[in-house]
């Protein structure tokens, strides 16, 4: 088959793809319509007299009827509490309020600025990767700061800008579960995995699980995927695209003195507040450190300094720069971080919901119970299962791009399921996160594809939907399988994958 012949099919199916994708509602609409379903379902299952029998708890379990008189009350009853309790709301609100201030101030930007140009040439695209995966303690910051620094960096060194674009996107978007530090992603899918666990047989173990439970794994897939991304880049990508005869008119906007005098002082600042945070738990008499050091309530409860680390450093660099000058400034930049935050309150509004009703039936009980048999009788107890449930988020992160949105569809019911064939939830929720990252960089349907599309036409106008996917393909497949080996090796080594945080889960133990 020759290269016309390839690119024809490699069109065909994205224009699948794009179709099918465009045809999807938004994500609130897609939470409602599924909680009207549960709704009508719990209904129909009900009626059916469909109930299955638990070998753990010998009980038979029953579908609660949402559309009986009594599931009418509670609907109503709870609308409020549903969405007031869903606690990814609250996590994520407090999180982005400490690294709006970061971002808005200049902090971030001038970070990531920092990195990639003080490196020397040899080592710019293993900068740009690494730089893009550390972006997601911003959230999407690195889309609009990285992404097009990378083709810009490159076209200054006379390399194609359109390889520096990939490997920062590449960094960004395909890394983004991974980081150095954590990020808003980890208390927001933790979440969501708490609830998930709480809806089943072993509520009580929801208890255990905190917002560091994938931190060594993911630190670990930094190096990887830095590495796994400048080799991609050197070996396919810049190859593919040869020579840019383009033109380029813009500068590389190096740190003035202010702002490296900002960055210096705000990771004083960092120091300082790090070095006060510790008091909390290092010493025995620390009023958060609690009986065991991993247990202590500070793990359990990572989201004001998460705020305090990101904030205080933030008004530091504001104030040098000027970008802060009084408290107005401070309410103002907070506010329009807020601004941002509303698509995702009312997505929580109705995801809230979906997943209050889900629990409530017991529908995602008695899925769990049947699929863990089922799961059973094929045999595939073993890494295959792993394997299949990667592949599957994989391609559903195709058609919806929203991580916690997909995982607090996913959670609810491949938690229980899992936990019943012996894997942690914290393992579940690992390997989804692998799941989700790598196709971000092919999914026409990511928030910023577009926007990337846009970076990359300032280069060359005919850049669309095709080439940026075929570009970033590559990536996609080298950190599925480098993440996955990665995985294989984690799992035979018994490694474990966040503090205190194993891969097996003991069913006995922790059984209601």
């Amino acid at each position: 088959m020759d290269n016309t012949q390839q690119r024809g099919w490699i069109m065909k199916a994205l224009d699948f793809i794009e179709r099918v994708g465009n045809k999807l509602p938004h994500p609130a609409t897609i939470f409602a319509i599924f909680a009207v379903l549960i709704v009508l379902a719990s209904g129909l299952m009900a009626a059916l007299n469909v109930s299955v029998e638990d070998p753990i708890k010998d009980e038979t379990v029953e579908v609660f009827n949402l559309m009986s008189a009594e599931g009418i009350k509670y609907i109503f009853e709870s609308f409020v509490s549903n969405f007031t309790g869903f606690a990814p709301l609250g996590t994520v609100l407090v999180t982005m309020l400490g690294i709006g201030i970061a971002e808005r101030s200049g902090l971030i930007g001038a970070m990531l600025r920092g990195m990639v140009t003080s490196v020397p040439s040899y080592l710019i695209t293993a900068s740009l990767v690494f730089a893009g995966i550390m972006s997601s303690m911003a959230a999407d910051a690195g889309y609009v700061v990285v992404v097009p620094l990378g083709a810009l960096l490159y076209a200054g060194l006379g390399r194609h800008p359109l390889a520096g674009l990939a490997a920062a996107f590449a960094g960004v978007s395909a890394g983004f579960s991974a980081n150095l530090s954590l990020t808003a992603l980890d208390p927001l899918l933790a979440e969501l995995t708490v609830k998930a666990v709480e809806g089943s047989i072993y509520a009580s173990y929801a208890s255990e699980i905190t917002y560091t439970m994938n931190y060594f794994f993911m630190v670990a897939s930094v190096f990887l995927l830095t590495a796994v991304g400048t080799w991609v880049t050197s070996r396919f990508v810049e190859p593919r695209l040869g020579n840019y005869e383009g033109e380029v008119e813009e500068e590389i906007n190096y740190l003035t003195k202010t702002e490296k005098k900002g960055l210096i002082l705000s990771f004083l600042s960092l120091l300082v507040t790090l070095g006060l945070l510790s008091l909390l738990i290092v010493p025995s008499w620390g009023p958060l450190r609690g009986d065991e050091f991993l247990q202590s309530p500070f793990f359990f409860n990572l989201v004001p300094s998460i705020f305090i680390a990101f904030f205080v450093p933030g008004i530091v660099y504001g104030m040098v720069t000027k970008n802060i000058t009084n408290d107005k400034d401070v309410a103002n930049q907070l506010t329009k971080t807020m601004e941002t935050m509303g698509s995702f309150v009312v997505l929580s509004f109705f995801a809230a919901q979906f997943v209050a009703y889900f629990s409530k039936t017991n529908i995602g009980r008695i899925i769990a119970i049947k699929g863990a048999e089922f799961l059973k009788t094929t045999g595939m107890e073993d890494f295959r299962v792993i394997l299949l449930f990667i592949i599957v988020a994989a391609f559903i992160n195709l058609f919806m791009g929203s991580a916690s949105a997909k995982w607090a569809i996913m959670a609810p019911v491949f938690v229980p399921i899992m936990m019943r064939i012996g894997y942690s939830p914290e393992f579940t929720t690992l390997i989804y996160r692998i799941a989700d990252s790598t196709t971000n960089v092919i999914s026409p349907l990511m928030t910023y594809f577009a926007i990337v599309i846009a970076f990359a036409q300032k280069y060359d106008k005919n850049v669309g939907i095709g080439t940026l996917i075929s570009t970033m393909l590559p990536y996609s497949i080298a950190f599925f399988i480098a993440w996955v080996l990665m995985l294989i090796i984690w799992v035979a080594f018994g490694i474990p994958i966040g503090p205190g945080t194993g891969i097996e889960f003991n069913q006995d133990m922790w059984s209601n």
